[in-house]
């Protein structure tokens, strides 16, 4: 009868640590798809900045290649890139909208026309859909976090190689909406 409860036991314990396991993978794999969500609208953002950069080239060559250069050394930011990655991106961003400035500055007609109205709205449009896919991100990994720290889930978490995930971290520059 004692080997029947100890057996009864050690089943009970190993189907919860089978699914405390699936548990953690499901809850990774959703940081995972939130960091592609983040992936999907950096790209739809490089893409407008990019029609942006096209429509500079009538008015300064050698900006136009500048930022050309910037939009070819960007880092590809994917569901497998961390935090870090996506600020490394965001900065390479940035560097190419200050650009866009200078030449903006000089050419008040590239300001005024359509094509540069439109293409700033769409930048627009995809600066905040980054920023909403962030607020995502750390909403799913502090779920995540949470799963995998609390007791007797961090046993779990810590035997299997679960650890937690890094933030987005608010920096004065991304508190303020852009002003384009």
């Amino acid at each position: 009868m004692v080997w029947i409860i100890v057996i009864a036991i050690i089943v009970i314990l190993v189907v919860w640590g089978i699914g405390a396991y699936n548990n953690f993978v499901r809850s990774k794999e959703m940081v995972s798809n939130a960091m592609a969500q983040i992936a999907a609208q950096v790209e739809s953002r490089w893409d407008a900045l990019t029609n942006l950069i096209s429509a500079t080239k009538q008015y300064q060559t050698h900006e136009h290649d500048t930022l050309t250069k910037i939009v070819e050394s960007r880092s590809n930011v994917s569901r497998n890139s961390s935090v870090s990655d996506v600020e490394k991106d965001d900065a390479a961003f940035n560097r190419a909208l200050r650009s866009i400035d200078v030449v903006v500055e000089q050419y008040p007609n590239l300001k005024a026309s359509d094509v540069y109205q439109s293409t700033m709205n769409s930048v627009n449009t995809y600066e905040n859909n980054v920023r909403q896919s962030r607020m995502v991100f750390n909403d799913t990994v502090t779920k995540y976090n949470r799963l995998i720290k609390t007791f007797p889930n961090s046993v779990i978490a810590g035997f299997t190689g679960f650890t937690p995930e890094e933030y987005f971290e608010n920096s004065a520059e991304k508190a303020e909406m852009p002003q384009w």
